[in-house]
């Protein structure tokens, strides 16, 4: 299903983004405190280029000995291009994932064979383990380790410090065997740095490297954690998509990248990593030692209020010889995670469909934090539908769950205009009786309108034509101009006024 070569490293995709003229670089110096989040923002707001910062200054006014690489996936374009395609082709692998989530059997030998894309990336999904790696090219432990050394920046004024945003946090559950990667996790938590080998690792109660480290910690062990820095887009989308819990991104990542991730055994704890990755931090979680994380700006556009987290003591540090840090900010949309956000509800629509079919279109408005919000265009058939298909959605997936307003339309709107949206909540909807409330449900800590941290309310809103038991008045009729009319009209312009557009 790829339409672009395999991108096995960060540096790869950089040359395939240099080639296109979608990288610049930056030569002057820029701190990383603050000012490179500026710049970055800046270009991001303008829908430019991935920015390298050759010359980065850390906060002892001294020059980085590494670049650092911002504004990745700046721009729907660049995040298709690191799922492997062009962004006609979403569609396409939205539908290819879906179907090798959720297989049917070939009918005959010629399905069978037109399966074959799929089960190439089945085969291509199994990692390789390998004995050396450029990532531990330099391997440093014990008085060697120096987080200080990596260019992390302070993105905000109010930040508590420097913080990583775009590790691949790589665990195993307790009882589990190192090769066995399909018990892996790989997530995208933020990472604050405390000092010289220190991290404060920001992950929730329901992901999936928190339940990793609650096995541990319940047997009273340390849980092995290693967390790569500057993956291959492949890696890095896979750990920031919305997988099934039983799904590990390790292995997913070589299915969208059609070839064979590969791994190797870490040096100071009992993990896989990325080999091809820039940078492994590798250390152990504490099973009861945790400190104050944050405060930090985020993707709601506030900060955060410090909460204590794990902390991490960081007992090897490895990287290529000449290694690139990746990094990026959160804050109110747009943002990369927003951006990343509207690719990701374009493929994750087929997945969506196969489990509730009645779904025509979803759309998680990025101004809204991407999955605040959700409205959802279906194909209505009987009375209490909509209503359905909310609370479907928010039991379908751990992120849903966060995903305080559904308003649901009738296939004949577009759920990603807000002008469509407006008429029918004006027209098709009544406040008392199409709202449901329910209370007391899960929410993300940082939204700071609910009452209680982590507990709040859930609004769905059937904003569809009312048929059978829902109404006992006749629904009027939808004005629309017939084709032949508009096709008659969209002529006569094309003469009269050739530069109008519709």
């Amino acid at each position: 299903m790829r339409q672009l070569p395999p991108f096995r490293s960060l540096r790869s995709f950089l040359d395939w983004c240099q080639a296109q003229g979608q990288l610049t670089e930056v030569t002057d110096p820029v701190a990383i405190r603050h000012q490179m989040t500026a710049v970055h923002r800046q270009v991001l707001e303008a829908a430019g280029p991935v920015l390298k910062f050759n010359s980065p200054l850390l906060e002892t006014n001294d020059m980085a000995r590494m670049p650092v690489v911002t504004n990745l996936f700046g721009t729907p374009e660049r995040v298709a291009a690191g799922l492997g395609v062009r962004p006609q082709g979403l569609d396409d692998l939205g539908r290819f994932l879906a179907a090798l989530k959720s297989p049917t059997p070939p009918n005959g030998l010629r399905d069978a064979l037109s399966r074959w894309p799929m089960l190439q990336a089945a085969l291509a999904a199994r990692p390789k383990l390998v004995k050396s790696a450029p990532v531990q090219e330099i391997q440093l432990e014990g008085t060697a380790v120096d987080l200080g050394q990596i260019p992390v920046q302070t993105h905000w004024l109010n930040d508590a410090g420097p913080l990583l945003t775009w590790p691949v946090v790589v665990t195993r559950p307790h009882g589990s065997v190192v090769e066995e990667t399909s018990t892996y996790n790989a997530g995208i938590y933020r990472a604050q740095v405390l000092g010289r080998d220190r991290l404060i690792m920001r992950w929730l109660p329901h992901r999936g490297g928190a339940a990793h480290h609650r096995s541990w910690a319940a047997k009273g062990e340390k849980t092995p954690v290693a967390i790569a820095l500057g993956a291959d887009p492949a890696t890095l989308l896979s750990a920031a998509l919305p997988l099934p819990e039983t799904v590990s991104e390790l292995t997913f990542a070589g299915a969208l990248n059609g070839a064979r991730a590969r791994l190797v055994p870490a040096r100071t704890v009992p993990l896989l990593v990325p080999a091809e990755a820039e940078i492994v931090l590798e250390g152990w979680v504490s099973p009861t030692e945790t400190a104050p994380e944050g405060p930090f700006g985020d993707h709601t556009g506030y900060y955060n209020r410090a909460e204590p987290f794990p902390v991490v003591q960081i007992t090897a540090i490895t990287h290529r010889c000449d290694p690139i840090y990746l990094s990026t900010y959160t804050g109110r949309p747009p943002d990369e995670p927003a951006i990343i956000g509207e690719v990701f509800n374009q493929l994750a629509l087929p997945t969506i469909r196969a489990q509730i079919p009645e779904i025509r279109d979803l759309w998680l408005p990025p101004a809204a934090c991407s999955y605040r919000m959700a409205v959802v265009a279906i194909d209505k058939r009987y009375p209490g539908q909509a209503r359905r298909v909310m609370m479907a959605l928010w039991g379908m997936l751990p992120q849903f769950s966060y995903t305080k307003m559904v308003i649901v339309v009738d296939d004949d709107i577009d759920p990603h205009n807000w002008d469509d949206i407006a008429w029918t909540l004006a027209t098709r909807m009544d406040p008392g009786r199409d709202v449901m409330l329910l209370e007391n449900t899960p929410m993300d800590y940082l939204d700071f309108a609910s009452p209680e941290p982590g507990l709040a309310g859930k609004m769905g809103i059937d904003a569809t034509i009312k048929i059978d038991s829902e109404t006992r008045r006749d629904w009027g009729a939808v004005m629309q101009t017939d084709p032949k009319d508009a096709a008659f009209a969209a002529d006569l312009l094309a003469r009269v006024m050739p530069g109008m557009t519709p």
